[in-house]
């Protein structure tokens, strides 16, 4: 039986606005793509969810992926905050949930610096039963450790729960650790397949 409900953030509870908000700040085309893969493409992206490394280290480190770009990353790390947005059914969702019996809890990759930036955005942690973010056990998914320690820390058994992620990747780390899981493509869609799991 499903008990706890575990939820990514980005493009699940969040919006991550980064191409439209770099559009709307002029950078566009070729531009766009190489400040794409200079920072969202490249492996130090999965250095700034560890956050083991300092913010002025990852940019840096991004930089050094494409130096003649770098005005172009520096406007994209100035302008974090503007790139989540909370999408208009996280907190009903997550309080219907709630109001049924269902514990429901964060594991997602977030910076220490997007976090701080975007606390505004992520009022839904409240409602949460327990939340764990990548920067703050310095841990990323699909890395089997930080399933772990979710289930460690908040003594929760794998069957039953059901994790939901836009990432294929990381659904099926989870599902490698007997936890169900389903791929994030819709609100509606990730409804409708909970529903199949016995979750009204």
């Amino acid at each position: 039986m499903i008990r706890n409900i575990i939820f990514d953030v980005g493009r699940v509870l969040v919006d991550f606005r980064w191409r439209e908000t770099m559009e709307d700040h002029g950078i566009t085309g070729e531009r766009l793509d190489r400040l794409r893969r200079a920072t969202l493409g490249s492996p130090m992206w999965n250095e700034l969810d560890r956050s083991s490394l300092s913010d002025p280290e990852i940019l840096e480190g991004f930089i050094q992926n494409d130096p003649e770009i770098e005005g172009d990353i520096r406007l994209m790390w100035q302008h974090n905050r503007e790139m989540i947005r909370c999408y208009d059914y996280s907190h009903d969702w997550i309080r219907s949930l709630k109001k049924k019996g269902y514990s429901c809890y964060i594991l997602s990759n977030y910076a220490r610096y997007t976090y701080g930036q975007t606390r505004e955005e992520l009022s839904f942690e409240e409602l949460m039963d327990g939340s764990i973010f990548s920067w703050q056990v310095q841990q990323v998914k699909p890395e089997p450790a930080i399933f772990e320690t979710l289930l460690e820390r908040f003594s929760l058994k794998p069957e039953e729960c059901v994790f939901l992620d836009d990432t294929r990747a990381n659904v099926e780390a989870a599902r490698a650790l007997g936890i169900r899981g389903i791929v994030f493509e819709s609100y509606g869609q990730a409804r409708e397949e909970l529903k199949r799991l016995g979750v009204e």
